[in-house]
């Protein structure tokens, strides 16, 4: 006896859509089924949007991305998408590796093509038509272009206790915008927080369906509690050595002139400055803030401004709290979220590298 149909069957290939290089696609959410008791579609729905909260948007967006530009490139060689190819997906990575995907001849980084290859593999998961990248025609040339062009991150510059100070006196204190920039510069540094978890903050519990945690202010500081890359975790922000530096302060005053006591704590400024809008503002508004009074406050200054330019972003406050806090390392790998003691060194910029010296040590 069959089954009745869940509503989250794989797509086949005719279900998709006409033309496969759609940017809007894939969608992670299988279209309904018709013909379901009542009981069943709700219960497809609620699936549906639990498909949806696997992954973040911005995810989804870059998947996205990368799937159009393989379905462009797939066209303009006369190849097919669908169904997945392992000699495709092997020519594809190589053409973005020397250049030739794109129409500036830019070749792609190899952290690009490896994310690339993760999007096609998720995007032809979402269609029941598994993508194996343990064929040679995909491993083996991945690891030959790993060899080849494999190259050491490029970290961005931490900005350190100093610097931070600077940038908050680039920030106007007479406007609202200005005081929930440096809320945010100060409440991403003290926590040591990704720019994502900063503009998903809401001021209580379950108050939005698209927040990312929540704060509480007490007496000696303030409890974070993020939903974070591996899960739920609290932090603990204590108050600064003064009101100016203090990311608690900054934080009550916001919300206080603001007005805002319920939802998103960061949100849009509206009406030349004088209004707070109630849209919570995406990570991305972040990394331009910290670069913006970064290069305001002349920080690096030894630089040139296009150096400058891509030295800072959002992790810079993450960095930067890694950088300069002068405490045991499981504290900072802790409060960062980090499994490891070697992941939270990877931000660390400013540290006694040769505090052990092993080659007196070994009698040299």
């Amino acid at each position: 006896m069959s089954s009745p149909a869940t509503g989250l069957e794989p797509l086949a290939a005719t279900e998709i859509a006409t033309d496969p290089a759609d940017a809007s696609l894939p969608s992670p959410l299988p279209a309904p089924k018709t013909g379901l008791p009542a009981h069943l579609e709700r219960l497809a729905d609620l699936a549906r949007d639990y498909v949806e909260a696997a992954s973040s948007a911005n995810t989804r967006r870059a998947y996205a991305s990368d799937w159009k530009h393989f379905s462009g490139w797939c066209r303009r060689q006369g190849l097919e998408v669908l169904p997945p190819s392992p000699q495709t997906v092997g020519l594809y990575i190589t053409a973005c590796a020397s250049g030739a995907a794109t129409a500036d001849r830019q070749a792609n980084s190899v952290a690009t093509i490896e994310r690339r290859l993760s999007a096609l593999t998720w995007n032809y998961a979402q269609r029941g038509m598994p993508l194996d990248r343990t064929d040679r025609h995909i491993a083996t040339v991945l690891a030959g272009i790993r060899n080849t062009h494999g190259a050491p991150p490029r970290q961005k510059e931490a900005v350190l206790p100093e610097d931070v100070i600077a940038m908050l006196e680039t920030l106007n204190r007479g406007t609202l915008r200005g005081l929930r920039d440096r809320a945010m510069l100060l409440l991403g540094f003290a926590g040591g927080l990704r720019r994502s978890e900063i503009v998903g903050l809401d001021c209580g519990r379950d108050q939005t369906q698209d927040g990312q945690g929540w704060v509480e202010i007490l007496d000696k500081g303030m409890i974070v509690t993020l939903r974070g890359k591996t899960g739920w975790r609290e932090i603990e922000i204590g108050r600064g050595s003064s009101d100016a530096t203090c990311p608690i302060v900054a934080l009550q005053i916001w919300l206080k002139l603001a007005r805002i006591g319920h939802g998103p704590l960061f949100r849009r400024v509206t009406g030349q400055g004088k209004d707070v809008g109630p849209d919570r503002l995406n990570d991305q508004q972040v990394a331009r803030l910290v670069k913006r009074a970064a290069l305001a406050a002349g920080v690096r200054a030894d630089l040139t401004e296009g150096e400058r330019v891509e030295k800072f972003a959002g992790h810079s406050l993450r960095a930067g709290l890694a950088s300069s806090a002068e405490v045991d390392e499981r504290y900072v790998q802790k409060q960062l979220g980090h499994a490891s003691a070697e992941q939270t060194r990877r931000y660390q910029r400013r540290r006694d590298r040769f505090r052990v010296n092993l080659t007196k040590a070994a009698g040299l």
